[in-house]
Formats: structure tokens, C-alpha cells, sequence
């Protein structure tokens, strides 16, 4: 696997390898996407090769202009591009009635498309210079804790994919929000940087449900795991749920009994985000023998964090 830069040479070189239908790592404000050119059907199948990926869970296409939607959509709402003037280039994602040219293999064979602008610099170059929609699930094996860093990438996909693209560590550091357009109604599908809060402030949208709709990226019961036993622990718990192992801790406050190690967490959502993944993945090879995560406090900022947690760790009672 190359190891590139964000300098133009590398990132020419990052284009022409996708041009040519190979996978690359690149770099966006959420986590690392796995990119391939999502108009080549090998390239997408290669995807989900390297991801062990189940092909009916379908593919977030990354566009480097809210103007391409009209390429990718049956019928662009004007929902969709109030939201898109809002908040692209952003970590919103919009799952939108897929058109007629859209491959089954990047909606999973629904008939519906997931589509968004990332914001970082790089991947918007990138972007641009490849002068297609890329597919970009996060850069990592299917169900894994998604990868914040080049580094991240390196360990979990060496030999997998030709190369990475190296643009630091991710700015927001959990995946996009989802908001399905494809119905009556706005639902969100998949909480993240952007709140229901946020949209209905900016926009005046009316009603927004939650609930079933689409299968989107992200949406399994068990997801962004670590391979060490993760079980999710309330901030208050006053003893060791597991007194004679090796535990590494993730909370915002020290407990009154013993750990092995031990990371405090921010206390602001957006800090907490941001170190979430990075500091899962060092946990994971700690060493320890069970990893616990103290749950944060409740609230709509809170909520993207709120639902990685639930898909990355187990209840506390299914240790007992």
C-alpha cells in the first residue's frame, strides 16, 4: 500500500489510481473513506472485497458539487437543495430517489442513492481532479471501528487496497448524519455533526420522524467495534463489574476502583467526537482483557455519539 501526501504530485497520483479503477484511502472531515470511481463495477465490487463488506448494504457517493446531484437523482427535491446550501460541503448525507444510471451495486439494490459533499480540502481536490462520484464507506473492515487517521488505514487494510492518502487526522471524527428525502417526510436515519436542531433552525422544515426507511451505512445493530469485548457502562457505576481482569476504561471522570488504563474523555461533544475512534483503537490493543466505555451525558448534541456507543459495545448486563 502507498503512503501519500496531500502534495499536488501525490494527489495526482491518487486520481489517476482511481481513474484507473484501483481503491484509495483518502481523507474526509468524518473518517477516511475507501474510495472508488462509483461509476466502475469492479472497482465497487473491489470495495466491498476489501471491506468484507455484504453486498446489499449500500455505498455513500461522494460528489465534489451540490450541482452534480441532478447526475446521481431521479428527481431532486427542493428539500434537498435547501439542505444542501445549508450544510454542503458537510458531514450531512441525503438519501434521495436513485436515477436510472445509478448501478444496483452502490444502493444495494434499493432504488434509492445516499449522496453528500465532504468537506475536507483534499478529498474535495481529489474530487474535482477525478471528475466523478466516488464511493467512500469508511476505511476499514466491515464492522470495525472506523479509521481516523492514515495510520488507522495502514493497519486494518495493508495489502488490501493500493494506497492511502495521508490529510491527518479527521477533523469531526464520527461518520455523517443521514437524512432520507426519498418520502413525504424527512427521517433521520443516522444521527451525527449535523442535529435534527440544527436543520429544522436553519430551514424550518416541519415534522422529522426517525425510524426505519432505507438501509444507509451504519444503521447494524453491531457496528464501529472494537475486536476486544466492548461493553457500553453507566457514568455513576460505584464498583468493578469485573473485578479480576484487565480493564481498560473510557470515561470522563476517573472511577473509585481499579483499571488498568484508564482515558478521560472531553467533556464537550464535539472534542468527545472527535477523539472517540481514535481512542477506541488504542484501547483495543492495550492489552486489556474487557474494554468499558462510561456513557455521556444525554442531549441532541450528544446523540451521534450516543448511537456509535450503542452499535459498538455491548450492554453491561450481557456481561453479568
Amino acid at each position: 500500500m502507498l503512503t501519500l501526501t496531500s502534495s499536488p504530485d501525490d494527489v495526482a497520483t491518487a486520481v489517476r489510481l482511481l481513474r484507473a479503477g484501483e481503491l484509495v484511502a483518502v481523507p474526509t472531515e468524518t473518517v477516511y473513506g475507501l474510495a472508488a470511481d462509483a461509476t466502475n463495477p469492479d472497482a465497487i465490487r473491489a470495495v466491498f472485497r476489501a471491506k468484507g463488506r455484504p453486498a446489499d448494504h449500500p455505498l455513500i457517493v461522494h460528489l465534489a458539487a451540490a450541482e452534480q446531484l441532478a447526475d446521481w437523482v431521479a428527481d431532486v427535491p427542493d428539500m434537498a437543495w435547501r439542505l444542501a446550501s445549508a450544510f454542503w460541503p458537510g458531514p450531512l448525507t441525503l438519501v434521495l430517489p436513485a436515477g436510472q444510471n445509478v448501478s444496483p451495486l452502490v444502493t444495494g439494490g434499493q432504488t434509492t442513492i445516499a449522496l453528500r459533499v465532504p468537506a475536507h480540502p483534499v478529498m474535495h481536490t481529489i474530487l474535482r481532479q477525478v471528475g466523478r462520484g466516488l464511493a467512500a464507506p469508511s476505511a476499514n473492515p466491515f464492522g470495525q471501528i472506523s479509521a481516523t487517521t492514515a495510520a488507522h488505514v495502514r493497519t486494518h487494510l495493508a495489502g488490501k487496497i493500493a494506497a492511502v492518502v495521508d490529510g491527518g487526522p479527521c477533523e469531526i471524527g464520527i461518520e455523517s448524519t443521514i437524512v432520507d428525502l426519498s418520502r413525504e417526510h424527512p427521517r433521520i436515519l443516522r444521527p451525527g455533526a449535523i442535529t435534527i436542531e440544527m436543520m429544522t433552525h436553519h430551514l424550518q422544515w416541519g415534522d422529522v420522524v426517525t425510524g426505519p426507511a432505507p438501509r444507509v451505512p451504519g444503521a447494524l445493530a453491531s457496528h464501529y467495534a472494537p475486536r476486544t469485548p466492548c461493553y457500553s457502562i453507566p457514568a455513576d457505576l460505584h464498583e468493578s463489574p469485573c473485578p479480576n481482569r484487565r480493564i481498560a476504561l473510557l470515561a470522563q471522570q476517573r472511577p473509585g476502583w481499579p483499571v488498568t488504563r484508564f482515558w478521560s474523555m472531553p467533556s464537550e461533544p464535539d472534542a468527545y467526537a472527535h477523539t472517540l475512534y481514535a481512542t477506541l483503537h488504542e484501547a483495543d490493543v492495550s492489552g486489556c482483557d474487557v474494554l468499558l466505555v462510561a456513557l455521556p451525558p444525554d442531549g441532541p448534541a450528544w446523540d451521534g455519539i450516543h448511537d456509535r456507543l450503542r452499535r459498538a459495545t455491548r450492554p453491561l448486563a450481557l456481561m453479568m
